[in-house]
């Protein structure tokens, strides 16, 4: 545009930036800044970004707080490069589910109104918000969705910071929606006036919360997304979409009629020789996929080379994921412990890091385990998770010759 290369239109920008961080009157920069913001695309808000924390020591959390003050400089200049994608795009499948999301958050707010203005007996209104939120938790396989398929192959493209703010965003609401949802489920347990005054701060901080963050995405990580992902990336995307599974409000019409085709097994002959014995790859493919615990191999440069197909999975896993580095796999607020526990295997100074987590009404123990050949030489690390909520209940004995009791 006008005189203006991409060098200096990417300075001109980030200072758009930097004066609305230091509390410029929004119009007041817009006017300033006129020229520079006609035009502005979602990649150059996305670059920006990064850059910021890439390169000025902006945070993830400082940047997300920013986030919706960037969105309103240039929500003018967005609204005016919509970006189409074909019915079958999995882009098109998370729109028509941020519509339905928008509509529950609507009929919550609506509903959260009806029990504000009530003074007694609002059961079928407390009826109609536990079904409201029930579907909103349903949404979960929504963001696995997001977060195991679609960021992966948008991180190899090089765009990394609005995944990363999204999967923040996503824990948060995660977080807005476990609340809510215990308050419905203890109704009886506090005083309505204590029950309205907390539905009230409740539904509407979820509502904006939600609100806000189905913009962003829809207005700048899905552009970008329909911009840089191939077609041969999306079909496998949409296989991963498939894999996971929808929500319970998701569309009919868009959810897949077939599940993922079923791939060529290994040749029988093709054998792998181990120190006791051998295997084929057809072998040790299924007997991994058959033990009962979810496997993660990360190779000595971080990156996830491996993870097995067991029956049921406990975290969910797809191949976009493969050649990722693990920390991106993380939520942002456990990166630094991910970093101590590889540093300490890579070191020698730890062979072993274990956790264990309440996932719903399930005990899920987490292990990982440094793998080194025999000299001891670091190869990477295994992630065993497994649930053991069973296997704690065991008593007594039950032998080998009880089997069929």
């Amino acid at each position: 545009m006008g005189g203006i290369n991409e060098e200096e239109r990417g300075k001109l920008l980030k200072e758009v930036l930097r004066q609305l961080h230091a509390g410029a009157p929004l119009e007041e920069v817009k006017e300033r800044f006129r020229q520079v913001i006609e035009g502005t695309t979602p990649e150059e808000i996305a670059k920006i970004e990064q850059e910021l924390v890439e390169r000025e020591g902006v945070s993830r959390e400082q940047l997300q707080k920013l986030c919706d003050l960037h969105l309103a400089i240039f929500r003018e200049q967005l609204a005016k490069q919509p970006a189409e994608a074909p019915a079958e795009n999995p882009i098109s499948i998370l729109r028509e589910e941020h519509k339905i999301l928008t509509e529950l958050s609507e009929k919550l707010k609506a509903s959260a109104a009806k029990v504000q203005s009530a003074e007694e007996d609002v059961r079928e209104e407390v009826h109609q918000i536990r079904h409201i939120v029930n579907d909103l938790l349903d949404a979960e396989k929504h963001y696995l969705r997001e977060e195991n398929a679609l960021f992966p192959v948008l991180e190899k493209h090089g765009i990394t910071e609005p995944p990363a703010i999204m999967w923040m965003e996503h824990n948060q609401l995660r977080e807005r929606k476990k609340q809510l949802h215990m308050l419905m489920e203890k109704t009886g347990e506090v005083t309505f006036q204590d029950f309205k005054r907390q539905l009230a701060e409740l539904s509407k901080g979820l509502a904006d919360a939600l609100s806000s963050h189905i913009y962003k995405e829809n207005s700048i990580l899905f552009p970008i997304a329909l911009k840089v992902v191939t077609e041969n990336e999306w079909r496998v995307i949409r296989e991963d979409f498939d894999e996971i599974g929808y929500c319970c409000f998701t569309p009919a019409h868009i959810k897949a009629e077939t599940g993922p085709a079923a791939k060529p097994t290994a040749a029988a002959g093709n054998a792998l020789e181990f120190e006791a014995g051998s295997l084929t790859n057809e072998e040790v493919e299924a007997i991994l996929n058959t033990l009962p615990v979810d496997i993660t191999f990360v190779d000595r440069d971080d990156r996830v080379k491996y993870f097995n197909k067991a029956e049921k999975r406990i975290f969910v896993r797809t191949k976009a994921i493969l050649g990722r580095k693990v920390q991106l796999c993380h939520p942002e607020k456990s990166v630094h412990i991910v970093n101590r526990i590889l540093e300490a295997f890579k070191r020698g100074e730890r062979n072993v890091a274990e956790f264990w987590i309440k996932a719903g009404d399930r005990l899920v123990h987490i292990r990982y385990f440094a793998v080194r050949d025999k000299n001891g030489r670091y190869l990477g690390t295994m992630e065993v998770t497994q649930d053991i909520t069973d296997i704690k209940k065991i008593e007594g004995e039950k032998r080998l010759l009880d089997w069929e009791g």
